[in-house]
């Protein structure tokens, strides 16, 4: 599948607006959202798991990468999404998910997980070793990332039964994953080209070392920062006249494009710019797992407003759940950025995110939909709290189950770079 990425990196070298679209998540509704809508329109798609969210131990989805691989499978089939059009890729695999043990020991681990994602299916590889291991920085130079990401891409060529296939990204955010800061005019900096030539000596250097010289030409993704990020409550748009030079960057790695992360909620014109500087892989997440929760809070309002229900409100339950277990997001919201409870619930991040697979929030969503199933959902009443366009997507009649997969698809959309007009 790695032929897809190819083409989309062919094209965009070239000079062709185009990129392809990653979408982050385990959630299943979610997930069948995009692979249907990905279907309807005729488009490729790229799913991805993380190296915490999917490994050899489970991760915290409790999926090991072939576990993964089924589970979207099975998806893809109920979407009618074809799966010759369906890449899988890996998102920061090294030592991340070990990073608080010793180097030597969360290597080990981190190998076994590429080893296993390679052998499960996965094509797109992102080796990211930036993060550093007990008693190492936080965040360790270019030289040690870029060795051990050719150990890892070492591991990964062994154990592919078509090595060629494997299409590897490298490099990290600047500053790492979720960490971006804005500067003192409140703009988000992008990587600067020498650091991005750096890294990409560092891993040409290391590659090189490892006598790996010959798998260069399988590093197919860059991962810089050009400049898009949210907070917990604020989006910081791309300037669509910033060009921070990244093109001139990859003269000598022809077979190289970008790949920009935290995408999300960035208006539609962005990402076309985004394809315009070189960046053919565009990544997404949160905005759509942010965009299902507003539309079943929205109709559990609704079957609360119209007397459907007396079941507890889905946002105390929900409320409850992440009191009780605050360590998804505890330290990513913080009372200097406003109101914690408006950002459980409301927080562009979408740390509530990682509560809807707990039995007790899918029991309540469940609830919900049965006490919708066979209703009229007049326009009227649904217009209350939905978009004209989300109710249109959502088809006639509308249902709870399309209207959350409405909101999800909208959401998507402006990824899909040929459903868009040029940029003027």
């Amino acid at each position: 599948m790695a032929d897809i990425l190819r083409d989309i990196i062919r094209r965009n070298r070239n000079g062709a607006p185009v990129a392809i679209v990653s979408v982050c998540t385990a959630h299943p509704q979610v997930l069948l959202a995009c692979l249907k809508r990905a279907a309807d329109l005729g488009e490729p798609l790229v799913v991805e798991a993380t190296s915490n969210q999917v490994n050899q131990d489970g991760g915290y989805t409790g999926m090991t990468p072939a576990d993964f691989i089924n589970f979207v499978t099975n998806l893809a089939k109920t979407a009618d999404f074809p799966l010759n059009q369906l890449v899988f890729g890996g998102d920061h695999l090294g030592p991340q998910a070990w990073r608080k043990q010793p180097a030597d020991d969360a290597m080990a681990n981190a190998r076994v997980m590429i080893a296993d994602y390679v052998k499960a299916g996965f094509s797109k590889i992102h080796l990211d070793c930036s993060e550093g291991c007990a008693g190492e920085p936080a965040q360790v130079g270019d030289a040690i990332a870029a060795a051990r990401a050719a150990d890892l891409a070492r591991v990964a060529i062994a154990a592919s039964a078509m090595p060629n296939a494997l299409l590897f990204i490298i490099g990290t955010e600047v500053p790492p994953p979720g960490g971006a800061r804005m500067d003192e005019s409140d703009d988000i900096p992008p990587t600067t080209p020498a650091s991005a030539l750096a890294t990409l000596a560092a891993h040409r250097q290391a590659f090189s070392s490892a006598g790996l010289e010959t798998v260069l030409p399988q590093i197919g993704g860059l991962v810089v920062q050009p400049g898009v990020e949210f907070s917990p409550m604020h989006v910081h748009p791309m300037p669509l006249s910033r060009d921070p030079g990244f093109r001139a960057v990859l003269q000598d790695w022809p077979n190289l494009c970008l790949e920009a992360h935290s995408t999300d909620y960035q208006q539609p014109a962005v990402f076309r710019r985004l394809a315009e500087l070189g960046f053919a892989f565009q990544k997404v997440g949160p905005a759509l797992t942010f965009a299902w929760r507003e539309a079943v809070y929205g109709l559990d309002a609704l079957a609360h407003m119209a007397g459907w229900t007396d079941a507890e409100p889905l946002p105390q339950v929900m409320e409850r759940l992440m009191l009780a277990n605050p360590a998804s997001w505890s330290a990513h919201y913080h009372a200097s950025s406003g109101d914690l409870r408006v950002q459980r619930h409301f927080g562009l991040a979408d740390r509530i995110r990682y509560y809807w697979p707990q039995p007790e929030a899918q029991a309540a969503v469940q609830s919900l939909f049965a006490a919708l199933d066979d209703r009229d959902l007049p326009a009227p009443m649904l217009e209350q709290v939905f978009r004209p366009a989300l109710i249109a997507r959502a088809g006639t009649p509308p249902t709870a189950e399309s209207l959350a997969a409405a909101a999800v698809s909208l959401a998507l959309d402006p990824y899909f770079l040929d459903r868009q007009e040029p940029t003027p």
